[in-house]
């Protein structure tokens, strides 16, 4: 019984040293661990350069199993620390550290895959959580919120340009013909996207008046559908409110974003 009782509170001073940004010795941990980040990509991006990794490659390969050990045991503390393992492994954060580690150990079977490590610059996020920044991580979830309630309308929106494009694409192959580079429909209809989007590679471009005169008009309605989506997501936006926020984790499923004046987790009701 004491025995489970010491255990307990290992646990729970593990996960306060974890995920606690509020303590002098969690923040310590978060700053150490996003230094190890940044110098862990830094370390991925010259191994891309050819000639740093020909004079510096047996270092730049220890170095990069080095963080990769070091992360995948904060990985497993985590889970331990935790009450709830299996919704912390489920949830964001808790994915990105798994992605962290896993291309290093994948290289071994698939040389090259380690470059893939970079997305590990994704969990330098944290860095919102250690000073005291969580408000800003708490819009970016109410703009989520917004694409989210919005997902309906955008997707009517892009099934309507998609089928412009096409509309517009087989026009254009009529129109300018293969003497004119509109070879085929897929390809016009690639002209179609490039013009739309007011992108413009210049790769294909009509040279007949009617062609020239088609492509204005898809101009001018490329600039038009640009302001749709922008205004569905600003809708939505000003349905949601926002929020003050602690730092604090919740010791049994890791969440965060919590009111400061919470005393439970709002996402598994465990005391704060």
């Amino acid at each position: 019984m004491i025995e489970n009782r010491s255990l307990g509170k290992y646990r729970e001073r593990l996960n306060e040293f974890i995920f606690e940004a509020d303590t002098p010795a969690g923040k310590f941990f978060d700053v150490f661990l996003i230094a190890c980040i940044v110098l862990s990509v830094i370390i991925v991006m010259l191994d891309s350069v050819s000639t740093i990794r020909n004079s510096c490659g047996y270092f730049l390969y220890l170095s990069e199993w080095f963080f990769t050990f070091l992360f995948t045991i904060e990985y497993f503390l985590r889970l331990y620390s935790v009450g709830r393992p299996f919704k912390y492994a489920i949830s964001f954060f808790g994915i990105i550290d798994l992605l962290a580690i896993l291309p290093t150990y994948i290289s071994i079977f698939l040389p090259g895959s380690q470059y893939l490590l970079v997305i590990r610059i994704l969990r330098v996020l944290r860095i919102f959580r250690v000073f005291k920044l969580v408000q800003y991580l708490v819009e970016a979830r109410l703009l989520m919120q917004a694409l989210r309630a919005s997902r309906i309308k955008i997707v009517i929106f892009l099934f309507t340009v998609f089928t412009l494009v096409i509309i517009f694409g087989s026009m254009m192959y009529i129109i300018e013909g293969e003497e004119n580079g509109f070879t085929s429909i897929p390809r016009s209809i690639y002209w179609a996207i490039v013009t739309l989007t007011t992108v413009g590679y210049g790769d294909i471009s009509p040279k007949t008046g009617f062609g020239q005169a088609l492509a204005a008009v898809i101009m001018v309605i490329g600039f038009a559908i640009i302001a749709v989506p922008t205004g569905i997501v600003t809708a939505e936006l000003t349905q949601v409110t926002g929020r003050k926020v602690s730092t604090q984790a919740c010791r049994v499923c890791s969440a965060e974003g919590h009111d400061s004046d919470a005393k439970n987790c709002k996402y598994c009701g465990a005391k704060l």
